[in-house]
């Protein structure tokens, strides 16, 4: 396979440590979702999924003969560590680390991206369907339940046709893909900044911008 394939990936654990579980999509250059998984790994950190998360979607990857990979995830941490900014200094991570630099090195060519949690939706969704139901998942099934899973794709397609409209966001309508709790914003922050790094729920998750045609 010569194309480039993305990979997006999320970890995450409820009480950090706690119950724990990941999300990996996997898509075509066109976009197109070729894998999307979501497992439960048991008791974790945060970072401990993420790793998990991405060390899977590698060798997810690796199963469909990808030799180019494009990975983006919302961790900064797991990306600047693979990336060589950052030192890994915290025993559970060193070994997991070591595994996905191992794997990495098997691909042609391999970059990471850093993307804010907003446009790493579909992931997320997976990891934390994954926790509810305290094992594996995908998108077919959950899509069909028209619950959070169901408004992440949604959303995750809106913040895609909205990439080039991040910065003005008057007028528009974020959804808690977690509790489906909605905003609309009538006045955008002052910051710019601000204005484009969304909103965070009162259940603490991430909320994902909705296009209004």
């Amino acid at each position: 396979m010569t194309e480039t394939l993305i990979l997006n990936f999320d970890g995450g654990s409820r009480g950090n440590p706690g119950p724990a579980a990941y999300g990996i999509v996997i898509r075509a250059n066109d976009g197109t979702p070729v894998v999307t998984i979501g497992r439960y790994i048991g008791h974790a950190t945060n970072n401990v999924a993420e790793y998990k998360a991405l060390i899977a979607g590698l060798q997810e990857a690796k199963k469909l003969g990808a030799q180019r990979l494009l990975v983006r995830g919302d961790s900064q941490l797991i990306i600047r560590q693979m990336i060589g900014e950052y030192r890994v200094k915290h025993a559970d991570l060193i070994p997991l680390h070591r595994q996905a630099c191992e794997l990495a090195d098997g691909f042609k060519k391999i970059s990471y991206e850093y993307r804010p949690r907003e446009e790493n939706t579909l992931a997320d969704a997976l990891a934390n369907k994954a926790m509810d139901k305290r094992g594996e998942v995908d998108e077919a099934d959950d899509a069909e339940d028209g619950g959070a899973m169901g408004a992440a794709v949604s959303a995750a397609k809106a913040v895609e046709r909205s990439a080039d409209q991040r910065d003005d966001i008057s007028g528009s309508s974020w959804r808690c893909p977690n509790c489906g709790c909605e905003i609309n914003v009538g006045k955008p922050p002052r910051s710019a900044e601000n204005s484009s790094a969304g909103f965070v729920c009162v259940c603490g998750r991430a909320m994902a911008r909705r296009l209004i045609d």
